[in-house]
């Protein structure tokens, strides 16, 4: 009789726990990225990982050892490139940066599409227009991503002049913002 008990009040206890959680989540305003919502109280990788659209990406921050970092506190600004984007680079060029030997060049890649802070579509565009149609972000590599506008949609361009359209806009995090963007875009090489 006491062990029914006990599991009685084990099973309560973790439906609540669970159901609780979950309705939590439900009542979290999400973006759809790849066919998963994303969650605001969970971290970039968190998310990333249930996006059909970034299993290139998520692939490439596994290799690069950039997991722990994406799932620090931040905050962070990512420029996510899509599936597509990946595939818009020169064949092998993605199989030969997930190689361990060149670990050190993917890292510099995918840094090169993270900005520290938050900032939301509403801050770039308000940082755009008050530099006068520009706004230069700094990257977590140490390079340059400049932010500029076409009508409504927000382009980022890299050092070497290579744009990329953000095709979907404040998917937040706990630990910062995603942006989606349909193109990889490359430090001054």
């Amino acid at each position: 009789m006491k062990t029914n008990k006990i599991l009685a009040i084990g099973l309560v206890t973790f439906s609540l726990f669970f159901g609780t959680q979950m309705n939590a989540q439900k009542m979290e305003k999400t973006v759809e990225v790849g066919g998963a919502p994303m969650y605001p109280s969970k971290n970039i990788v968190e998310n990333a990982v249930n996006s059909k659209d970034h299993t290139t990406l998520v692939a490439a921050v596994k290799a690069a050892d950039l997991v722990d970092v994406l799932m620090s506190d931040g905050p962070f600004t990512v420029f996510a490139p899509t599936n597509e984007g990946f595939a818009k680079l020169p064949k092998g060029t993605v199989e030969t940066l997930l190689k361990p030997e060149n670990k050190e060049m993917l890292q510099t890649i995918l840094k090169y599409h993270v900005a520290t802070g938050k900032w939301s579509s509403k801050d770039i565009m308000a940082a755009i227009k008050k530099g006068k149609g520009k706004f230069a972000f700094k990257t977590v590599s140490g390079g340059t991503l400049t932010a500029w506008m076409k009508g409504k949609d927000i382009y980022i361009t890299d050092e070497n002049g290579n744009s990329s359209k953000v095709t979907i806009a404040d998917v937040n995090q706990k630990n910062g913002v995603i942006h989606v963007v349909d193109t990889v875009v490359l430090p001054r090489s």
